[in-house]
């Protein structure tokens, strides 16, 4: 059976927020301190039987019982006994194996909490691993969410000479460097066929330092450590390089595209991957830049196909206009709700937006008996995004702020926007509010 395009659009973007909601996970349990060693952290890989994971915290329950110390003995104990009736709910353990942390975490101010999270991770985890430790141990789950292949860049020309890479949305420049070859002419007092030769030795000399280098920087452990090679530059030392017997036979066979740059260093790196897009078309980093340009070009062109920040964005998605919702996945803006004096509830976000509802929630843990109003949730946007999007026919895409154009979305638009299906008249309905809260203001 064929799988649409449109199907392996929305595939990919439940990948992204189940990755997403892995990261939001890994960063909280990390900070997580307990008592002594009551702290599990249990994963178990695919096709391992239930019945040998509970006979192993079985035993670890039985030398448990041996800890000198009672209050670190009991909360152990407590712990593996939280563990096997967790595991209780599972008949099998699920295709992409089980990840279980449980333990009681000790706050900043001493208070204690019991913590027992369970889920099946986005893909299949092959680490074994059971640790009773002061803290949850995330270093796997940290690996499994490194999803995305890593390329390796070789931007070369006569002037120097980078090496890069790019995993995900993460670019890297691993090394630089810079060479004096001289030119195809010789300087008075030389033989032309001694300046020749002194020519080729020093450019020979420059593609074995590459050479030498790339295999330092992109075989390790006698492994190539990246999924594909790209080289690029604007002179013929690109098309030299990879003809070269001096160039590693294994880095060789992972060239994937020769690519042409009008520029070295950083400005032909970022040139060459825009080149390789269609052999990188999985990497993130290139989706990044196409989505948020797009995103640019309908507010260039005017089209009014485009919002931004908290309160248009949001009207946009009640309208159903939202197309793609494109959201920082380190948004920092809370969704709080409500309760007033008639027992209605409201939704506020404090942003720069809305300043009253900053004042509103100076102490947003306690009723304000100003406004009569009190907290019944707090929640990150960013987490409520994740959902409701489909709730509103929109698919959701989480930008970072480390390619140039995700800089400035985030800098310069809030983080939070949305390319919509068609042009919405954004003053028209602020306004139409406007007026709509001033008569019912009159009418109370």
């Amino acid at each position: 059976m064929t799988i649409s395009s449109t199907e392996e659009s929305q595939r990919q973007a439940d990948q992204n927020i189940e990755i997403w909601k892995v990261k939001k996970l890994v960063q909280n349990l990390e900070f997580a301190r307990g008592d002594g060693t009551s702290m599990i952290s249990l994963i178990v890989p695919p096709r391992t039987q239930i019945s040998q994971v509970t006979s192993m915290l079985a035993g670890e329950q039985g030398t448990a019982s041996n800890i000198k110390s009672r209050v670190n003995r009991l909360s152990v104990l407590s712990a593996i006994t939280s563990a096997l009736h967790r595991l209780k709910l599972y008949t099998r353990i699920p295709p992409n194996g089980l990840v279980l942390y449980c333990g009681t975490v000790v706050s900043d101010e001493g208070k204690k909490k019991k913590v027992t999270v369970d889920f099946e991770p986005h893909k299949p985890i092959n680490t074994s691993l059971y640790l009773c430790d002061n803290k949850f141990h995330t270093e796997a789950l940290s690996e499994l969410i490194q999803t995305d292949s890593k390329f390796g860049f070789i931007i070369m020309d006569g002037h120097s000479t980078l090496f890069g890479s790019l995993s995900g949305n993460t670019r890297n420049v691993i090394h630089k460097f810079s060479v004096d070859l001289p030119k195809k002419h010789g300087r008075g007092g030389q033989s032309a066929l001694r300046f020749s030769r002194l020519r080729e030795e020093m450019r020979h000399n420059y593609v074995r330092k590459v050479a030498e280098l790339a295999v330092r920087f992109f075989i390790t452990n006698d492994k190539v450590n990246v999924s594909g090679l790209v080289l690029a530059g604007s002179a013929d030392f690109k098309t030299q390089f990879s003809q070269s017997e001096l160039f590693d036979p294994r880095l060789q066979a992972k060239v994937i595209k020769v690519v042409d740059v009008s520029y070295g260093g950083e400005n032909g790196f970022n040139q060459a991957i825009n080149l390789a897009a269609d052999s990188l078309a999985n990497i993130r980093f290139v989706h990044e830049k196409k989505l948020i340009g797009s995103y640019f070009d309908e507010i260039s062109q005017d089209t009014g196909k485009y919002c931004f920040g908290v309160h248009d964005t949001l009207k946009a998605l009640e309208l159903g206009a939202v197309e793609n919702l494109l959201v920082w996945e380190t948004l920092d803006i809370p969704r709080y709700v409500v309760r007033d004096a008639n027992n209605e509830e409201h939704v506020i976000y404090p942003s720069e937006e809305q300043g009253n509802a900053k004042e509103f929630l100076k102490d947003p843990v306690a009723d304000n008996s100003k406004n009569e109003m009190s907290v019944v949730e707090v929640k990150p946007l960013v987490e409520w995004f994740t959902e409701h999007y489909k709730d509103f026919g929109a698919n959701l895409e989480f930008v970072t702020n480390r390619s140039q154009e995700g800089a400035q979305f985030c800098k310069g638009f809030g983080g939070i926007g949305g390319i919509l299906r068609y042009p919405v008249n954004f003053e028209q309905l602020n306004s139409e509010d406007e007026d709509f809260d001033s008569e019912d203001s009159d009418y109370c």
